[in-house]
């Protein structure tokens, strides 16, 4: 496996359990395994003190709360020490007022990083780059995002996908492009002539499709919705001031 697999893979992929790991953190010691039963959405950023990462720090603290309705925890990780940690979240409180409301892993040798494939050789022998892992309830890893050291993440974005999961695995259906809370999800196309048949009729009487392999419902879940209004809200905030 060549360094741009590694990268973009790693050793882990989606619908494998994510590796285990006990790590000190801001917050004292913990384990992945801590997390059973919540969703957790683990990310690397390159080091402390650095101009992207900081405004990655307080969108990601100002949409925690949103998170935690959604039965998801937060985790950050870098290569950096705890000592360095404390003082870069200390600095972020002292000029904006926003504390940190997650753990940040110390991962001084690296170990978790390349446990997660974090580190890509090409760029940095080093420094993670920007990876996010959404891992579910279960411990099984549910997307993998990376981004270049150079470009900060869209935490909206990693939010709605959470959400996007969460109503795809309760409601056993998928989401279309641009899915945002509280839309129609679309249903699994059915398997079989007369299956076929029955949902042809139901497109054709309810208008709720394009064809028998396209068609649409409303969630049946009471997953809370974070709404489009809240999504803009967010994202206007995080627009109008990153510190």
């Amino acid at each position: 496996m060549n360094n741009y697999e590694i990268m973009m893979n790693g050793t882990v992929k989606i619908g494998e359990f994510a590796p285990e790991f006990e790590a000190k953190t801001t917050m004292g010691n913990i384990k992945l395994s801590d997390y059973k039963g919540k969703w957790v959405v683990l990310f690397s950023h390159p080091g402390d003190f650095t101009p992207v990462c900081t405004t990655e720090f307080i969108a990601f603290s100002k949409a925690n709360t949103y998170f935690e309705n959604l039965n998801t925890c937060l985790i950050g990780l870098s290569i950096d020490s705890n000592p360095s940690h404390l003082a870069w979240l200390y600095d972020i409180c002292l000029k904006t007022g926003i504390e940190v409301p997650f753990p940040v892993i110390a991962d001084r040798s690296g170990e978790i990083a390349r446990k997660y494939g974090m580190i890509a050789n090409s760029v940095s022998s080093t420094e993670t780059v920007r990876n996010v892992f959404i891992i579910d309830n279960k411990g099984i890893v549910r997307t993998i995002l990376v981004y270049p050291m150079n470009v900060g993440r869209c935490i909206p974005e990693i939010l709605r996908i959470v959400e996007a999961l969460q109503t795809a695995d309760c409601n056993n259906a998928a989401t279309p492009a641009n899915w945002l809370p509280g839309e129609p999800i679309i249903v699994p196309a059915p398997t079989t002539c007369n299956g076929l048949k029955e949902r042809a009729k139901t497109v054709e009487r309810d208008k709720n499709g394009m064809s028998w392999y396209l068609s649409f419902k409303e969630s049946d879940c009471s997953i809370r919705k974070l709404d489009n209004n809240e999504i803009k809200k967010m994202k206007t905030k995080n627009n109008k001031k990153q510190i």
